[in-house]
Formats: C-alpha cells, sequence, structure tokens
C-alpha cells in the first residue's frame, strides 16, 4: 500500500444553512442536524439517525497499522475514540465543487463556536494519523466506515471534535472535511448524550425465566444492562437482578451458568473478553447483594459467537446484546 499523507476530517457546521426540511436531490428522508447545519450547496448523499445508540468519535491522532496487523479494523476500544451513547445521526455531504476543505471547515468551525462548541481535538492530514500505515483514505474509512474504500477523503482532509453542553445533556460532533480532485465530501456524527427511554422492554419475571429454563434449558435476559464498552453494572439492572435473585431462591437446587454475548462491533477476542467480565459482574451482584452461594453460579462470555439476530441494523444488535442464563 502506498504510504502518504492521510486524509481525514470528520467536521459538521456551517455556513450554514438551518436545519430544514431535506433539499431536492438529498437521500430520502435526510434531514439536517439543527446544532450543525449544512454548508450551503451541499447535497445529503447518506443519512442515518437512531434515537438511542452507541458511538466512537475519534479524538487522538489514529494508528491504523496496529488494527490492521490483527485485523481488526473494526476495533474502536482505543484511547484515541470517545465512547458515547444516546441519539446518533450521521450524515454525508457532497460538494459543492469549486470549494476547499478549509473554506468549508472554517464555516463550521465558527458556526458550531458561535452556538457554544468547544474544540476537544481537531487535526488534519496525516497530523490526524500515527503509526506506520497512512494512506490517504484510511482515516476517512475509519471515521466513515459507511463509505467504505472510497478516495472521497483523499486529500487536504480536516477534522474536529467539539461539545456543548444543553439542559438535555452534551451534544458532540464530529466533522470530517476532505477533497478528492473538485469533489467535496464532509462527513458530520452527532451524538446528543440523552438518556435512553426506560421501561420498552418489561423485566421478564422468576415465573417466565423458570418457565423457559424448564422447557428449553435457558433464558435469554435484556434487563441487564452496562455502560457502551465497559463491564459496569447500570442501576437499571437491579429489578431484573430481583427476579434472577428471586428465581434461584424459589428453587434451592438450581444452578446457573451467567454467559455474557455482545454484538459483532469490536474484535472477537475484545468481544469475548467484555463479554466474560460482564457475566463476572452479574455473578458477583448476586453473590454480594443477594446472598446467593457462590457454588451455584458460574461465569462464561461467548462475545459475538451466538447472535440471535442481524448485527446490521440498531434493533438486531440490541437483541445480540443480552445476558442468557443456561441450566447446570
Amino acid at each position: 500500500m502506498n504510504r502518504s499523507r492521510l486524509s481525514l476530517c470528520l467536521s459538521f457546521g456551517l455556513l450554514l444553512l438551518g436545519a430544514g426540511a431535506g433539499f431536492a436531490q438529498d437521500v430520502a428522508g435526510a434531514k439536517d442536524h439543527p446544532l450543525v447545519g449544512r454548508y450551503d450547496g451541499a447535497t445529503a448523499t447518506y443519512y442515518r439517525q437512531s434515537d438511542f445508540d452507541e458511538a466512537a468519535l475519534l479524538q487522538a491522532p489514529h494508528d491504523y497499522y496496529a488494527l490492521f496487523s490483527r485485523n481488526a479494523q473494526k476495533d474502536r476500544s482505543g484511547d484515541d475514540w470517545l465512547k458515547l451513547e444516546g441519539r446518533v445521526t450521521q450524515i454525508r455531504y457532497q460538494g459543492p465543487d469549486g470549494r476547499s476543505s478549509l473554506e468549508i471547515y472554517r464555516n463550521f468551525q465558527a458556526a458550531l463556536s458561535a452556538k457554544g462548541f468547544k474544540t476537544i481535538y481537531e487535526c488534519a492530514d496525516s497530523k490526524c494519523l500515527t503509526g506506520t500505515l497512512v494512506d490517504n483514505y484510511l482515516l476517512g474509512q475509519q471515521v466513515d466506515p459507511s463509505n467504505g474504500n472510497s478516495g472521497a477523503y483523499s486529500d487536504h482532509a480536516r477534522y474536529m471534535l467539539a461539545k456543548t453542553d444543553g439542559d438535555q445533556g452534551a451534544t458532540y460532533a464530529a466533522i470530517l472535511v476532505s477533497e478528492a480532485g473538485p469533489q467535496i465530501t464532509t462527513f458530520v456524527q452527532v451524538v446528543d448524550t440523552k438518556g435512553m427511554d426506560n421501561g420498552k422492554i418489561a423485566v421478564t419475571s422468576s415465573d417466565d425465566m423458570s418457565a423457559a429454563i424448564k422447557a428449553k434449558g435457558s433464558v435469554d435476559i435484556y434487563g441487564i444492562l452496562f455502560d457502551f464498552d465497559k463491564d459496569n453494572l447500570k442501576a437499571e439492572s437491579k429489578e431484573t437482578l430481583d427476579q434472577i435473585a428471586l428465581l434461584m431462591k424459589n428453587d434451592s437446587k438450581l444452578k446457573l451458568e451467567i454467559v455474557g454475548h455482545t454484538d459483532s462491533r469490536g474484535t472477537a477476542d475484545y468481544n469475548l473478553d467484555l463479554s466474560k467480565r460482564r457475566a463476572t459482574n452479574v455473578v458477583a451482584a448476586l453473590v454480594s447483594d443477594y446472598k446467593i452461594a457462590a457454588d451455584r453460579l458460574t461465569a462464561s462470555g461467548a462475545g459475538d459467537t451466538k447472535p440471535v439476530d442481524t448485527n446490521d441494523s440498531d434493533e438486531g444488535r440490541a437483541k445480540n446484546r443480552r445476558v442468557e442464563l443456561v441450566a447446570k
């Protein structure tokens, strides 16, 4: 591979039209983020929004070769990524031709600053990368994986990560602007760190857990929640832990293997370790907080090896992230 100056620049903000109705040539459903907008004359060619999901935004120089050398290009567990949860918006804009990436970047920069955003990290070209592999398109590929191995981010890349605090929580905006000949591409990723809407999944009762285990030897549990990319149990997990403890107290002979499962984002080895750590903490909570005998519980991790749905959608990945109770 060619080693040259890289091209990346997560960007957003703008010269700027407000966020209103989509433009005539926009991809179906596209809407500008209300705090970011778009550069005048740009067209939205990719749009995706999820009310609650995980996201990783670049916050330090990225070593692509370190991932490539272990076939882990999708891994976002390193310190160069800021891991967040909330409403995630991703938009890719094309054009307008004839502008420079610097001009568009400066417009985003000024617009965001005027709205109270503070820059956390910014870089240009090869300064966005570290290590030994800095081909032009690689940073764009990492920041905007929806664009594949495209050369869209091949020259004069500029990137910014900024943050503002609002009444509903912090908003993070990452913007990558780059050139490829006369063509300009801008990728905007915004995370509004609002809390998840709770109560969407009913807590599985101890009776339902018992019935499922008697019928098939195991039951998938979705009420055990963890912070993004971490193994610590969230407070919202208590109701489900209460029911698991009640299940075991009602059946004093029952022994369970607690199995952690993840979606496919991240490397296989990393996901396996994370799922095992999460299962271990579930066991620890049941032993310490509910006085369940330690010899009745074991922990293991399956990582992303046993999906129950697709990993190509938010809904599918959410189903794959689960804790499974298996009778021993």
